[in-house]
């Protein structure tokens, strides 16, 4: 399951994944996110918070993953990842040369400074 929090005065999503994802964890993430997209224009942040990557239950999940960030990384201008997992800096990786935001990883310990430095995104 995938715990969602927008805040909507900051413009930071945060993205807590507790189990294996599920196609519907980024459906409701879409859902939750794309209208605050469609009257602000763009999502100031995303925070993805876990100590240990879970997965995805299905290869639709992990489909369903890559159309959520294809549809999304253009509207998104810092994506800080917190995790404990070696996928947090493989993603960092990755994204520098496949996404438009900026991606920082961070120890899942912090958690807070992660939201700061999305916070600080001018």
């Amino acid at each position: 399951m995938l715990k969602i929090s927008l805040n909507k005065a900051t413009g930071i999503a945060i993205l807590e994944p507790d189990d294996q994802l599920s196609a519907s964890d980024f459906k409701n993430a879409a859902n939750t996110i794309d209208p605050y997209i469609e009257e602000a224009g763009a999502l100031r942040g995303l925070v993805i918070a876990t100590e240990k990557f879970p997965g995805w239950d299905s290869f639709a999940a992990f489909v369903s993953h890559m159309s959520f960030v294809k549809d999304h990384h253009k509207k998104i201008t810092r994506i800080a990842i917190a995790t404990d997992s070696p996928i947090g800096s493989l993603a960092q990786s990755i994204g520098d040369h496949f996404i438009s935001a900026t991606v920082k990883s961070f120890a899942y310990a912090e958690k807070r400074e992660a939201l700061e430095w999305v916070e600080n995104a001018s």
